[in-house]
């Protein structure tokens, strides 16, 4: 076990040097790289005290113990300021460390002021003057470890819906990275949760040291950071960052595409503006641009992006990035049912029928049509 915190401590580290080595990095990549820190401090006091160094050296008890107040705020800042265009803090978001700082000056005393028996006494639960302080502080860690990443996944939700309303592709502002992160800090607290009030409320005892399954979660929580970072999404590498993508959104009729109640569009216009779009959609074919957006194909028909919205929504049942690669998914079986295009390969049609990825090419056509690309084409005879 040991080894495993080693090489824990390590990878936290090594990350956070990634990220502050990183060329062009943003304020998401600090606040990333501040947290790998903080991750790997968590660790290493974990394993010294584990080693038994608290016990010869009781000034170190109790210097990272309002640490768990601590990930949270950093996961919910990472989500906020990755999809947030204003790239600098303001006072508000200080606030979200007010816990961890009081936590430290109510620790002042004991810190500066208990004798090194004394604190050996209070570890070891002999001395009961923190003792309520202890078990408000596990209520504050779990409440803190469960409710922030419950928020800063409404965050990501709500910002999906607000890309998806908007863009047709949906690559280089993917937002599945937060998601296995929030996934990941709420299974540790929710396990730490659960353990508490078994042996706390229950007053179960396991034949096992418990503190050994948190700290295991949060090794495995690095490994999943670094692995899915360095292979998957450039993280730690120069790269494009969430916000980046959605930030040149600035018309003011798009922020509202979610709510049509004083868009001011009558019915009979919005079936005219129907009309004109399957018109345009099926002469012009602007899907087939990959880089559409809801901007662009209202410029084209000369109307609000908001009243071209709200007409997708309410005659097509659909929102805007359903809509056009519903369209791309009917351009890419014509495609492949074309004699003359029997020589172009999979990927090759999907990127002529306006898709910018294989990976999002094979999502959406499952999505739209229940079957891979390859069974498609199996069932259309295409060798």
């Amino acid at each position: 076990m040991n080894n495993l915190f080693v090489i824990g401590i390590f990878l936290a580290f090594f990350l956070q040097f990634l990220l502050f080595s990183k060329k062009g990095k943003t304020l998401p990549d600090k606040i990333l790289g501040v947290w790998m820190f903080v991750i790997g401090l968590h660790l290493f006091s974990y394993y010294i005290y584990n080693l038994g160094y608290w016990e010869r050296y009781p000034h170190l008890t109790g210097i990272t113990h309002p640490f768990p107040l601590l990930h949270g705020p950093l996961l919910f800042l990472y989500v906020v300021f990755s999809l947030r265009k204003e790239q600098r803090f303001v006072w508000r978001d200080f606030a979200h460390f007010l816990p961890a700082f009081g936590s430290y000056l109510y620790m002042m005393p004991y810190f500066f002021g208990y004798t090194t028996a004394q604190k050996r006494l209070v570890d070891s639960g002999q001395m009961d003057d923190y003792k309520i302080f202890m078990y408000l502080s596990l209520v504050g860690f779990i409440i803190s470890g469960i409710t922030y990443p419950v928020v800063a996944y409404r965050l990501i939700t709500k910002h999906e819906r607000l890309v998806h309303e908007n863009y047709s592709f949906d690559e280089s502002i993917s937002l599945n990275w937060l998601k296995y992160c929030i996934a990941g800090l709420g299974v540790i607290f929710l396990t730490v949760g659960i353990f508490s009030f078994m042996q706390y409320l229950l007053d179960i005892q396991f034949p096992f040291n418990v503190d050994f399954i948190f700290y295991a979660e949060i090794i495995l929580f690095i490994f999943f950071v670094g692995y899915f970072g360095i292979r998957h999404q450039g993280i730690f590498a120069e790269n494009k960052t969430t916000q980046e993508a959605t930030s040149g959104n600035d018309d003011p009729d798009t922020k509202k595409t979610t709510g049509y109640i004083r868009s001011g569009l009558k019915i009979d216009e919005a079936q005219e503006l129907h009309q004109k779009l399957l018109q345009l959609m099926n002469e012009k074919k602007p899907y087939l641009e990959p880089k559409l957006t809801l901007n662009m194909l209202a410029t084209q028909l000369d109307v609000s992006s908001n009243h071209l919205s709200q007409t997708i929504n309410q005659h097509q049942n659909q929102n805007f990035y359903d809509f056009i690669n519903q369209y791309r998914v009917e351009e890419f079986k014509q495609r492949a049912k074309d004699p003359k295009n029997q020589h172009f390969n999979i990927l090759a049609l999907a990127l002529d029928a306006g898709f910018n990825s294989k990976s999002a090419f094979n999502l959406i056509f499952k999505k739209h049509t229940g079957m891979t690309p390859t069974q498609f084409m199996s069932e259309n005879s295409r060798p």
